[in-house]
């Protein structure tokens, strides 16, 4: 089949997407006191912790309204951890559909990723109203958030597609992969400022590597690093985000999703007799 075939086959299949969609979002919370509730506090229960430990604790920050700096960014890195963390697991854990039913394996992923997508979104408006209290208004270039959440969606599902194969054939991916996004989380431009980087080198092992440009390596090694920053530069900062990373880290993501989901349903075919 060809790809454009799956990509005809899985529209055919949307309302059951819809369906896992909101599966997904019921058994999040269920049984929860506080229910959806859950997806406003908890990013902010995290950022006055964070906001706590940097800035009162360490006083290593000297930015404006930096309860709305950590948000801005630890908002979209919750949307891609956890799906992540959802989407490594989605197929193994509906091995029961999977061995029953056919349908498209792939709209199991990509469940997680959009509900988490939800979650993203119900969380905007307390960020909104945090940064306005703040005195970080939203300005016009907040019309190109929807861009920016596209390509951390392309990204994320790329990604996604990679890690939930793997994990079918090697189970302690998922464990890898926990250690492998707290490293990740820290490495990427969510308590600091991609300024921050030292611009002009870095000392390892007693070598100075004065001749890298490291903030620009960092950008380009590290996708959500470029995505963090465009999301702070909208969101924050209030302007234009930096085009020539953004594009790139498009065109990265782009690749992410092609690769991963051709790699997805290259195993697709053997997921019932693995699990």
């Amino acid at each position: 089949m060809s790809l454009a075939a799956h990509m005809r086959e899985l529209w055919d299949y949307r309302d059951l997407l819809y369906n896992l969609v909101v599966r997904n979002l019921k058994v999040r919370y269920k049984n929860s006191v506080l229910g959806i509730l859950w997806s406003l506090l908890n990013p902010l229960l995290m950022m006055l912790v964070f906001t706590f430990v940097f800035k009162v604790l360490r006083g290593s920050s000297r930015l404006p309204a930096y309860p709305a700096f950590i948000l801005s960014g630890l908002l979209a890195w919750n949307l891609f951890n956890t799906s992540i963390m959802g989407a490594i697991g989605s197929i193994v854990g509906n091995a029961h559909l999977i061995k029953k039913v056919y349908f498209p394996r792939e709209v199991l992923p990509i469940s997680v990723v959009l509900s988490n997508l939800v979650h993203y979104l119900l969380a905007l408006p307390v960020y909104f109203a945090l940064a306005t209290a703040l005195g970080r208004a939203p300005t016009t270039w907040v019309l190109l958030l929807p861009a920016v959440i596209i390509v951390q969606l392309f990204f994320t599902l790329g990604v996604s597609f990679i890690l939930a194969t793997l994990n079918v054939f090697y189970r302690d991916t998922q464990i890898v992969m926990e250690v492998v996004l707290l490293a990740w989380l820290f490495l990427s431009p969510i308590f600091y400022s991609v300024t921050e980087v030292a611009p002009n080198g870095v000392r390892i092992a007693g070598l100075f590597l004065s001749s890298y440009d490291v903030q620009r390596w960092y950008r380009i090694l590290n996708p959500m690093a470029s995505i963090l920053a465009s999301y702070r530069d909208i969101l924050y900062w209030g302007a234009q985000p930096g085009l020539d990373f953004f594009m790139r880290t498009a065109v990265t993501a782009i690749f992410f999703l092609i690769v991963g989901y051709l790699i997805f349903l290259r195993f697709c075919p053997v997921f019932g007799e693995e699990i």
